[in-house]
């Protein structure tokens, strides 16, 4: 029968009973002549007392292993050869599966009677304290000593914790870990990672695409601030697996590749949805961009029947000038449904010469457009596309642009300087060099894409770009969802694409619900991460939106976070234990009957009471060391890990591009207090990319 409070918090009481076997083994092993019994029985007894100093050694070293782990906090490292992977499930890193043991064993180590098991030692703390006060003695023995106890070696018993932070206890409870994964079925499902800043999220962005690339995924990461040690690692892994590799920065134009995002469309309608979609659309906000909506699916409606590719330089070319593109069209619709019409215009304009300049000058429009205009209307000719724009071209010139005033300032952002010629890309300039990509030739080529959005120097541009993008690959999921991709396609015809997508309440919109909600079936796999669940919120404007956005993510993944709000997005899901505990109860009483015998009754016992506690709570969530998590996996199966940091350095034979543009990344991240985590040493040169 095992014992009801697994209770390692205390001395290892075991050694003695093991040391009394050892030596009484080692005396039945001598045979004194003292000793009653043959030879051969005392070697007997000897060996079974062996064994038992044996067990009840283990016993005790169960509980110093225990004890010391409480506290001890490893290292945790692999090189990129040695990351696993499989083509069934996708590792996270080593840990072990939460119960309601390791809450009772967490709470007993949080009881002030065992806070001496969870701390440092005295000793611990007098070596940290000497180091400290003798960093700068100039005593050459001092120095060494000082070096000597920060020397990472078995026999240090004291060398300093790594930089991480935290309570250690939060893994120590288990000292017996296990890789830890998840099926790769579940990836559809879609992973959140929460976690505040520098606690690791970027690392195991890492860990998780160095598998999805060598599984022959299409990868696509957006990196909203830029991590160079991501990008390189990307270009590493891309190149070991022959895949192509694509880099879109908006922070570094001259090198990067180029980009449409409302250039590649299913339908009409989502040039407008795209171009509209970052405008503000709270309270009298959402009148406007229903308006400013409109008015650019008219102007797309009418440069797709020119024959004319949609991007924001053009679309703001006609915004402002609306008029050119509207005789363009007119000349083309009339051309075809009324041959001759142009002689009947100038009559028109001839004989209504005073009424059409008095018109002019009320509108803002010229008289030849308004005679146009008014042979349409004369003649009763219709056409959807031509009716649009005599909507839009009948309103006062200046009155018009008040009501589509919010998109001037967002296009002006996206066509100034060299980003324009990023987003809005001259497919006929040969001598570019810089490739054009669209979504349905990466995920036929099976590529993998770094985009680096330069948050810190414009997050508004940044925003939208990152959001144009998401509403066109919904668009993409949503055509290979009903027809399926033809070229370089993985039977049964659709390839997987693993989109990781950091700071993504940056990028979220509403083009991302159906992402999460319906992308599983075109074979995308999201893996989101952010800091707060606060940020989506302010992001979409909308708690029940938010809300929304979250309950299409089956597999959570909870790094040390800063507010109990989103914490309880993962300890809500969990339920509560029962945790044994003992009490101790005293009690003595005396009696003044002198006909009583028991003068005085005493009595001690000790109680094992049952508590409720929630398996977590959101205060063991603030306190993770950087680098842990817990995650919700596999059917709400809770898991404590410790992801691995990527050694990645000397890396050979990157390209001299790609190395200048991680220099210069480093030293943004620098400039902005983001020194990465995990340092990179580049090393070599290679060919192009």
């Amino acid at each position: 029968m095992s014992y009801p409070i697994d209770n390692l918090l205390r001395p290892p009481v075991e050694l003695y009973s093991a040391g009394t076997l050892f030596v009484g083994s080692a005396m039945l092993a001598a045979t004194p002549p003292w000793v009653p019994v043959s030879a051969p029985t005392a070697m007997a007894l000897s060996l079974g007392l062996l064994v038992g100093a044996l067990w009840r050694g283990r016993q005790a070293w169960t509980v110093l292993r225990y004890q010391r782990n409480l506290r001890t906090l490893r290292r945790y490292s692999l090189k990129p050869s040695e990351i696993p992977w499989s083509n069934e499930v996708l590792y996270l890193g080593m840990g072990f599966r939460w119960t309601a043991l390791h809450t009772q064993r967490l709470h007993q180590a949080q009881l002030p009677k065992n806070r001496r098991y969870a701390e440092q030692t005295r000793l611990y703390k007098a070596i940290r304290r000497f180091e400290l006060t003798a960093e700068h003695d100039p005593r050459p023995r001092i120095q060494q000593l000082r070096t000597l106890f920060r020397q990472e070696a078995w026999w240090n018993r004291w060398k300093p914790l790594p930089d991480v932070g935290g309570n250690p206890a939060l893994h120590g409870v288990e000292p017996d870990e296990e890789q830890v994964s998840m099926p790769l079925s579940g990836r559809v499902g879609h992973i959140l990672v929460l976690g505040t800043t520098r606690v690791g999220k970027t690392r195991l962005a890492e860990v998780l695409i160095t598998q999805d690339i060598r599984r022959g995924d299409v990868v696509v990461a957006f990196d909203p601030k830029g991590d160079a040690d991501l990008m390189i690692r990307m270009y590493v892994e891309a190149h070991r697996a022959g895949r192509p590799f694509y880099v879109f920065h908006l922070g570094f134009p001259h090198i990067s590749a180029r980009y449409n995002p409302i250039g590649s469309f299913s339908r009409i309608t989502e040039v407008a949805t795209r171009t509209a979609d970052p405008l503000p659309s709270e309270g009298n906000s959402a009148a406007f961009k229903e308006f400013v909506w409109r008015f650019v699916n008219v102007l797309a409606k009418a440069m797709t029947t020119l024959g004319e590719r949609p991007d924001f330089q053009s679309i703001y070319a006609y915004a402002v000038d609306t008029e050119s593109l509207a005789v363009r069209y007119f000349t083309w619709w009339l051309d075809r449904v009324r041959p001759g019409w142009k002689q009947e215009v100038d009559a028109l304009e001839a004989s209504q010469a005073k009424a059409l300049a008095e018109g002019a000058k009320k509108s803002g429009r010229s008289t030849s457009t308004l005679a146009i205009l008014g042979f349409i209307r004369d003649n009763d000719l219709r056409d959807p596309v031509a009716d649009a724009l005599r909507s839009v071209l009948s309103n006062d010139r200046t009155y018009f642009e008040k009501l589509v005033s919010s998109l001037y300032p967002l296009l002006e952002k996206l066509t100034t300087g060299k980003i324009a010629d990023l987003i809005s890309p001259d497919y006929t300039a040969l001598d570019d060099p810089r490739p054009i990509i669209d979504w349905m030739n990466i995920i036929n080529h099976g590529a993998v894409v770094y985009v680096g959005l330069d948050s810190l120097s414009d997050h508004e541009v940044a925003g939208a770009i990152g959001t144009s993008m998401f509403a066109d690959l919904t668009s993409v999921a949503g055509q290979i969802y009903k027809f399926g991709v033809g070229v370089g396609q993985l039977p049964p015809g659709r390839r997987r694409l693993a989109l990781h997508a950091d700071e993504f309440n940056e990028l979220v919109g509403d083009a991302f619900i159906p992402m999460v909600n319906k992308g599983g079936g075109a074979g995308y796999q999201v893996t989101a991460y952010t800091q707060t669940w606060h940020d989506v919120e302010a992001k979409v404007g909308d708690a029940a939106k938010a809300m929304q956005i979250g309950g299409n993510f089956n597999t959570r993944v909870m790094l040390r976070v800063e507010n109990t709000e989103t914490a309880e997005i993962l300890t809500e899901k969990l339920p509560e234990v029962e945790v044994p505990s003992m009490q101790v109860a005293s009690m003595a009483s005396d009696s003044n009957d002198p006909t009583d015998f028991a003068e005085f009754q005493s009595r001690n016992e000790d109680r094992i009471t049952i508590e409720r506690l929630p398996m977590l709570t959101p205060a063991d969530l603030v306190q993770l060391p950087k680098g842990q998590a817990f995650a919700l996996i596999n059917g709400g199966q809770l898991w404590k890990v410790r992801f691995p940091l990527a050694d990645t350095l000397n890396e050979s034979g990157i390209p001299a591009d790609i190395e200048e543009m991680a220099h210069q990344m480093r030293a943004a991240q620098l400039a902005h207090g983001r020194a990465s985590d995990a340092g990179i040493t580049v090393m070599g040169k290679g060919s192009g990319w």
